[in-house]
């Protein structure tokens, strides 16, 4: 069995199902519904942007587009041949138009794609009965599996919201650490974030832990890094440093103390609120501050707010710790040189 499956290229791991898929399944919602948001935001925000902009981005974001889209991303990540990548591509969209949402769409793809591996090829009708098994699975885990994850996963979003509108001192500095790291380690925040479904202080805790992360690391390690480092990971994201954390844990120590010391003044005192979009993201593509905007309305008040809490104050935060890191000799030079 294991020669077999092997040989199918199916092999169930954390890494493969926790790492590998959900992160391509990110990369999937970035091109549905995270862009078709950003361009719809665009779209009714900015007058001088044709009335298109909101008809694509109302386009890009129905659960039958974002669904379909996850199950093809999944289908890739895990290295599916054709007939099941393309197929993977309705166990998504079934999942997410029958109300599983996006974690309906990422158990119903996944499940879908590790069938239809082992059945490709199999026969001398493969072109026939590879996508009809692949969609057959898809379709029964979307109905009877889908929606009860989903459900489970949205009801411990919805206790985290709610605790964190109740205790948003403690909560918001909890959700902001974890997000945070979440967002630098090799796991999707972004699809955690959509599949909890986050919203209010809970959204605006987690996008100043993430934004901490990725301005933190920009900051700190910009004597290795330079300029190229600063954008790199300040826009693009912190998870370049994966590598670094892994041989030296202590450099994720600045970023992380950013993000929860800064989340308080967030949930607290400035009432920070995004969406599950922005919550996963922080400053990269600045779609955290986009989302923020579109939650909480275009404002030169809530602008200011912004720059200092997502990223001047998690960059001196960080920058401050990092310096009293390297004088006690705990960080060395180069230990956050990223790869050329």
């Amino acid at each position: 069995m294991k020669t077999f499956l092997n040989k199918k290229g199916v092999e169930p791991s954390f890494h493969n199902y926790f790492i590998t898929a959900l992160s391509f399944m990110a990369l999937g919602l970035f091109a549905s519904l995270i862009i078709g948001t950003i361009i719809q935001t665009l779209g009714s925000e900015v007058p001088i942007l044709p009335e298109a902009f909101v008809e694509i981005g109302e386009f890009a974001t129905l659960p039958i587009i974002y669904g379909g889209a996850i199950g093809v991303a999944v289908a890739h990540g895990l290295k599916a041949p054709p007939l099941v990548l393309y197929s993977a591509l309705f166990a998504g969209s079934y999942a997410a138009d029958i109300g599983g949402g996006p974690a309906g769409s990422f158990i119903a793809a996944l499940v879908a794609v590790e069938i239809g591996k082992l059945i490709s090829k199999e026969t001398k009708l493969d072109i026939v009965v590879t996508p009809l098994v692949t969609i057959l699975v898809g379709f029964f885990v979307a109905s009877f599996i889908g929606p009860s994850i989903a459900a489970l996963l949205e009801g411990f979003g919805s206790i985290i919201n709610w605790a964190t509108d109740l205790r948003p001192l403690l909560m918001g500095m909890i959700v902001a650490g974890l997000m945070g790291l979440a967002l630098t380690a090799p796991i999707s925040s972004v699809a955690i974030a959509v599949m909890l479904d986050l919203e209010g202080l809970a959204a605006g805790a987690a996008t100043v832990g993430c934004a901490a992360q990725m301005i933190g690391f920009a900051a700190s390690s910009y004597r290795e890094n330079g300029i190229s480092g600063v954008v790199s990971q300040g826009i693009g994201t912190s998870m370049l440093q994966i590598a670094n954390v892994v041989r030296k844990p202590i450099i994720l120590i600045p970023p992380t103390v950013a993000g929860v010391v800064l989340a308080p003044f967030a949930t607290v005192w400035l009432h920070l609120e995004n969406n599950a979009i922005g919550a996963g993201m922080g400053t990269s593509g600045l779609v955290g501050p986009i989302m923020a905007f579109e939650t909480m309305g275009f404002s030169i008040e809530l602008l200011i707010i912004l720059s200092i809490l997502l990223v001047l104050a998690p960059a001196l935060i960080s920058l401050f710790i990092s310096e009293w890191l390297r004088k006690k000799g705990l960080i060395k030079p180069d230990d956050m040189k990223l790869d050329a």
